[in-house]
């Protein structure tokens, strides 16, 4: 009998450790959702009455500003789109939830009506939403596994050219987000359209918004810039194409490139290119630049094109901020940015198809360069900005919901 008891204190106790451990957890995750701003819950209120509830999972940072604050222009412009689809949907009368897309503790409590995502959180929270409640993905990169591999081929591409091995900068685990979607918003051209066409869902193409937008560059000098060219990229420089573009820049010493990108953060690659990025007579390795301050619009103004042959991205918001300055892009199909007539798709991203392109431009008379580079920039003022991204979001939006 007293071995029963003492068992049965025993049971009573461990409940009771197991119950204040639960306790303790709810409390902190608690505290950390109202502290945490990647676990805060962020909700605006729709202002006459509300259709239902909308959940959105992206990025929170621009929501929570003090009352009257703008948020800023140089920054990615993802922290812009998640604002404005935010604030979509509350023009359209729901009431809205944001939550960061890395939100790993956040459990729905509402019957939500439709549900936003941009990575892992549909896949994870979708077998508790409402059966009708509509799953849209929001797609800013081409589809994970072809951007992985596209990394890891130029990565071996590179090894065998300089016998290095570079680590891969831009991996990310797969995601199953457009097969449990109902459908898709994408950023992006046919090529990021087609990595998704695989599994038959709807995708409505909406433009990106750029970092910054400039005036046009009047009495720029096309004659003495024809030559000059600029590389702008954030990290993966491998990926990004920086590589190729020096070395094919470094067998023209005719024309002069211009690096603006956070090389120093990559201490293999620079290692690898330092010659290049550091010895190079016609080559120039700015770094980190911010768009907003003058050496950017210095550094535009004084080049004429982009290059840019990048193997893998949805919409490059780094190739529209370069055309809102006025600079005729050179780019890969996979940049996810349509060229029209006022730039060059390279026919591939090899070292002479870069060079060949290269020297059509700088042979072009500067008459033609400056036609090329005004289009370049009334494209990206016409089909990218703040305004454009919010009435194609909301047209997309109103289509789904209708």
């Amino acid at each position: 009998m007293t071995d029963l008891k003492s068992n049965a204190v025993r049971g009573i106790a461990k409940k009771a450790r197991q119950y204040a451990s639960h306790l303790k957890r709810s409390a902190a995750r608690k505290v950390k959702q109202l502290t945490d701003p990647h676990e805060k819950v962020v909700s605006l209120k729709s202002r006459n009455g509300s259709k239902g509830d909308v959940l959105l999972s992206y990025f929170t940072e621009f929501f929570l500003l003090p009352n009257g604050q703008l948020p800023p222009t140089n920054t990615h412009s993802r922290y812009w789109e998640s604002l404005l689809m935010g604030r979509t949907f509350v023009d359209l009368g729901y009431d809205v939830d944001v939550i960061y897309h890395t939100n790993r503790t956040f459990v729905p409590n509402k019957d939500y009506r439709m549900f936003v995502d941009v990575r892992h959180n549909l896949e994870r929270l979708a077998p508790m939403l409402p059966e009708d409640c509509t799953k849209i993905a929001h797609i800013d990169v081409c589809h994970i596994i072809f951007q992985n591999v596209a990394e890891w081929k130029r990565l071996l591409d590179l090894q065998q050219r300089r016998g290095a091995t570079l680590v891969a900068r831009r991996f990310e685990w797969p995601n199953q987000l457009i097969e449990v979607a109902d459908c898709a918003t994408i950023l992006g051209n046919k090529f990021t359209m087609d990595t998704f066409s695989y599994a038959g869902k709807p995708l409505h193409p909406v433009p990106i918004i750029p970092c910054r937008s400039f005036d046009w560059p009047e009495n720029k000098d096309f004659e003495a810039c024809r030559k000059r060219f600029l590389w702008f990229g954030s990290g993966g420089m491998v990926r990004k194409g920086l590589d190729l573009v020096l070395e094919a820049f470094a067998a023209m010493p005719d024309c002069h490139l211009t690096v603006c990108g956070p090389v120093s953060d990559e201490k293999d690659f620079e290692a690898a290119y330092e010659k290049e990025l550091y010895r190079t007579p016609n080559i120039t390795s700015v770094g980190w630049v911010d768009i907003e301050g003058p050496q950017f619009r210095d550094i535009c103004r004084n080049s004429v094109a982009l290059v840019y042959p990048s193997c893998a991205e949805g919409q490059c918001g780094g190739v529209i901020t370069c055309m809102h300055a006025g600079l005729i892009p050179i780019l890969s199909y996979e940049s996810g940015v349509d060229v029209d007539d006022f730039g060059r798709i390279l026919p591939s991203c090899s070292v002479s198809d870069i060079q060949n392109i290269v020297r059509q431009i700088a042979d072009l008379p500067p008459s033609q360069l400056a036609q090329m580079a005004r289009a370049s920039w009334d494209y990206a003022r016409t089909n990218h900005t703040y305004d454009k991204f919010a009435q194609e979001y909301r047209r997309v939006i109103e289509h789904v919901v209708g």
